[in-house]
């Protein structure tokens, strides 16, 4: 299982989520006041990455890196 630290915070906000996994990247698609975010890992050349749109709804943007922990850190002020 993949991104669980994102996956345990929408759990603790109470925030209808759906996770899946394919070929080894996680997927996690979930709302929060009627919009429809989603986090998309993938993997190139070695590197690890996410295509997401919780920075900026409406604009898929890809992170690298720390990902996971700075998707966490806008959502988790999120009432």
């Amino acid at each position: 299982m993949r991104l669980e630290k994102l996956q345990n915070l929408l759990k603790e906000k109470k925030f209808p989520f759906t996770y899946a996994e394919a070929d080894g990247c996680g997927s996690v698609d979930f709302e929060y006041r009627g919009v429809a975010y989603h986090v998309w890992e993938f993997q190139d050349n070695g590197t690890w990455g996410a295509e997401t749109n919780v920075k900026t709804v409406g604009r898929h943007e890809d992170l690298l890196g720390n990902y996971e922990q700075d998707i966490i850190d806008l959502v988790k002020d999120w009432n």
